[in-house]
């Protein structure tokens, strides 16, 4: 999820933690923690980009993680802190830190919560931005941050944010479950065979859905809102892979193809090679787009060795989305 979303997420499991006894220090720590293991983003700086996304939401994401490092942060804390109790501060950091990944884990990314088992829990109910998720639980942290610590309404807001947020979470499968089986019922009225289908909730709500489907030579994808009066339609993307030739030997292409978990297709524009990862899909709801969310340029550098460096998005592009993803979300 996004920064803010884990900053409040941190801040009320830090509340509910040891706020009767810090008061906002609780808040403030839990803050902290909850921002502390999206740090592995700063392996773009330091490694190439295929290390670099494997890497990403891997051990800082997991429970071996939170095990190991909760109690050295604890311990740190409970020594120039005024409440001095290691094991308190220590509880506060690991749930703080696991639960950062649990959410994440609602995304399409997802995490590797059990690392190092090459394992990514991907349940892919909510987008990794969701206003429907977020200001509901910010304002009931803020109600929660205005009363005394002493304060039973201080415990009952947080609680509430807590609880609402959770029961958000857990609607988004039932909503998942009933927008997959409005695109099962679609392939199966127009007699389309697949191999396989994955669905997501489309970007900032989950009233949008969106299909990958896997046939044989193609990709298809789709949409559908719960406000749709039309049938699903499906554009077709082929795969190309062929257009990979003898590259798709190579370590770094292998490892591309496990993080996408097979859904990319190639497209070859002026003799240069693009890996289109299709989990995350366009940037436009146009028919056929090729603005894929993230493309990456295949680039052999002078040593032999295989490049992939990811194709800049044009702001516009985003401001343009939003525009049609309020429309479509109002129905077809």
């Amino acid at each position: 999820m996004d920064s803010l979303t884990q900053i409040i997420l941190g801040a009320a499991v830090g509340e509910a933690i040891l706020g009767k006894k810090v008061g906002n220090k609780a808040m403030l720590y839990g803050a902290i923690a909850g921002t502390i293991p999206d740090l592995d983003v700063a392996a773009s700086y330091f490694t190439d980009t295929v290390t670099a996304l494997s890497m990403h939401r891997g051990f800082t994401h997991s429970i071996v993680f939170s095990v190991l490092f909760a109690p050295i942060l604890g311990w740190l804390v409970s020594r120039y802190e005024t409440y001095k109790d290691f094991k308190g501060w220590s509880w506060l950091f690991f749930w703080a830190f696991v639960t950062h990944p649990i959410l994440d884990a609602h995304t399409t990314w997802g995490t590797q919560l059990f690392w190092p088992f090459d394992l990514r829990l991907a349940f892919k109910t909510i987008f990794v931005i969701d206003p429907l998720y977020t200001l509901p639980f910010l304002v009931f942290l803020i109600l929660t941050l205005r009363q005394k610590r002493s304060s039973k309404k201080r415990s009952f807001y947080n609680r509430i944010g807590l609880l609402v947020s959770s029961l958000y979470l857990l609607t988004t499968f039932f909503l998942k479950a009933s927008a997959f089986s409005q695109f099962e019922a679609a392939l199966k009225n127009q007699h389309i065979d697949y191999l396989k289908i994955d669905t997501r909730p489309a970007p900032l709500n989950t009233v949008l859905w969106s299909a990958n489907v896997e046939t044989e030579q193609a990709f298809l994808l789709g949409n559908y809102s719960f406000f749709d009066t039309q049938p699903i339609t499906f554009e077709s993307y082929p795969k190309n892979h062929e257009l990979l030739g003898g590259l798709i030997e190579n370590e770094s292409v292998q490892r591309m193809i496990a993080i996408t978990e097979n859904w990319y297709t190639i497209t070859k524009k002026n003799d240069q090679l693009y890996f289109n990862d299709l989990r995350f899909g366009t940037l436009s709801m146009a028919p056929k787009s090729q603005n894929f969310v993230f493309q990456y340029k295949i680039e052999l550098d002078p040593t032999g060795n295989i490049n992939f460096t990811e194709v800049e998005k044009d702001t516009s592009d985003g401001k343009k989305l939003l525009t049609e993803l309020w429309n479509r979300i109002k129905g077809n």
